[in-house]
């Protein structure tokens, strides 16, 4: 079994061939096309193998996470704030390496 460690959004991820992966935001890119993600360490049946430099992926869809909730207090001085943020994230599906 052959996978690799690849870097993107900076995060690393461990990723297989036909795997689906949540990353960060990859503006840039529409759905269906194309991505190249820049391999860090690739092993293969246990052991490493510096032949490979990069993995192709395709981007199946743009979405935003679960809301948070951040929430600001003061006590006794009648301060609040709440505010709430999505993260965007890119769903892509890594193809044989």
């Amino acid at each position: 079994m052959a996978y690799t460690v690849v870097q993107t959004g900076g995060k690393q991820f461990i990723v297989e061939p036909g795997q689906i992966l949540k990353v960060p935001l990859i503006a840039e890119k529409k759905e269906g096309e194309e991505i190249e993600l820049q391999s860090v360490l690739s092993f293969k049946d246990g052991k490493l193998d510096l032949s490979l430099k990069s993995v192709k992926a395709t981007v199946l869809r743009h979405g935003k996470d679960e809301k948070i909730i951040v929430f600001k207090k003061k006590r006794r001085k009648q301060y609040k704030r709440k505010k709430g943020h999505r993260q965007g994230f890119t769903e892509i599906k890594i193809a044989d390496f």
